[in-house]
């Protein structure tokens, strides 16, 4: 049984570790400290969303064995729209996965720096941290060799390992388990608690993520009949990973600063489990997470893009490896700025947020196609909560806009 299941496991995992990276961490622990259990429910909301959405990414996979990009590519007729079409997407992945990644590459610099402060290196004149250069080297390293499946197995276990922290440090921190349950259900809104929540969906359902699910799982299954074993893989992976996120925002209840800036103040999480020791567990899984999510979002820059521009998909090809450079160049560059890693982390995932109703409806629009999925199109259910989850997301991009911008929208 445990071997089958193992054979049936997909990029579900994958997924999950892609939004498990450092963001996650950073901005579960920032509502835990800020809000307490207030902000559960934007946890919950982010959950159910990305299992929706994540499951029709798959399904179309699956069903017509080509990645979301080139479908859209392919269904846009007009030729202006469908050059505007291809135009904002790859823009919006472009902004998208570069603020990402420069937050997964933050992320891991975050942990490294808990332990030991960072080098600067000169580089054509430009001022570039030594630990976001070691990161680059090592995510260029493994993605041009292509052959990171060790490795990667090894980082996403030390991930693991720092979730079932987290699961442990919830426990003996002893919660309100009334005081969990109102927050996790009974949405709120505290002051000052819009861009955390924008925050929390945006480390969640990731909009890369979509096209990278449906370019991935295309590799794994090729039969309709697979779609049951999709749909597991997809669902386990997604909700474990949200507990794991729900864990860690239930640990940092207990911090008792209000002032969290570094990787040593994200630690604190842990101390009711590994004392003094909790650094050193902090940065082992944040420069983990960092790595795993520094690959993901690249790799899945460089599906995008071949997608919308009529690229072949192989990880040798020289555009698509161009692609993937330009991402990661990106990400170190910018993770260099002179800027707290926590901001960027924290801009990372609202821009995520803000950026997702553009990729939702897409999808949405796709998945109601009779052309492309026949049979397997979204029904009435998979409509209502689709609608839903873009109505949602819209209505929270325009408050952050509002907010970060004062466009008076509302």
């Amino acid at each position: 049984m445990i071997k089958n299941w193992f054979k049936n496991v997909g990029p579900g995992p994958l997924v999950a570790a892609a939004f498990i990276g450092p963001g996650t961490v950073t901005m579960c622990t920032l509502a835990g400290v800020g809000f307490g259990y207030a902000l559960l429910w934007a946890m919950v909301l982010s959950i159910v969303s990305t299992m929706v959405l994540q499951e029709m990414a798959a399904r179309l996979g699956i069903i017509t064995q080509k990645g979301l990009s080139e479908i859209i590519k392919d269904e846009i007729k007009n030729p202006l729209l469908k050059s505007l079409t291809v135009f904002l997407i790859l823009a919006a992945i472009v902004v998208g996965n570069a603020a990402y990644e420069a937050g997964n590459i933050s992320g891991g610099v975050l942990g490294m720096e808990t332990i030991v402060a960072s080098p600067t290196l000169n580089i054509l004149g430009l001022s570039i941290n030594g630990f976001s250069f070691l990161i680059g080297i090592i995510a260029f390293g493994l993605l041009y060799i292509g052959n990171y499946k060790v490795l990667e197995r090894v980082l996403v276990a030390l991930v693991i390992l720092m979730s079932i922290a987290f699961l442990i440090t919830a426990i003996i921190t002893k919660p309100n388990i009334y005081a969990i349950v109102k927050g996790a259900f009974i949405p709120s809104f505290p002051e000052n608690s819009l861009l955390i929540i924008i925050g929390l969906i945006g480390t969640t359902v990731v909009p890369y993520n979509l096209f990278l699910h449906a370019s991935l799982v295309k590799e794994k299954w090729h039969k309709k009949s697979d779609l049951v074993f999709a749909r597991k893989d997809t669902i386990i992976a997604i909700v474990l990973g949200g507990l794991v996120s729900m864990c860690i925002i239930v640990s940092a209840t207990a911090i008792q600063t209000q002032n969290i800036s570094n990787g040593a103040d994200l630690a604190k999480g842990l101390e009711p489990l590994f004392g003094v020791f909790s650094k050193y567990f902090m940065a082992i899984g944040l420069f983990a997470a960092g790595i795993t999510s520094a690959i993901t979002a690249p790799l899945a820059a460089a599906y995008v893009t071949s997608g919308c521009l009529g690229w072949k998909s192989d990880l040798k090809s020289i555009k698509f490896r161009t692609v993937w450079m330009f991402i990661l160049l990106l990400g170190v560059l910018l993770s260099s700025l002179n800027i707290k890693p926590i901001d960027i982390i924290k801009f990372a995932q609202v821009a995520n947020g803000i950026l997702l109703p553009v990729i939702a409806v897409v999808l949405i629009w796709i998945m109601n196609k009779d052309t492309i999925l026949g049979n397997y199109k979204n029904n009435l259910k998979q409509n209502i909560l689709g609608f839903l989850i873009l109505v949602i997301s819209v209505l929270l991009a325009l408050a952050a806009l509002n907010k970060v911008f004062g466009l008076n929208i509302f």
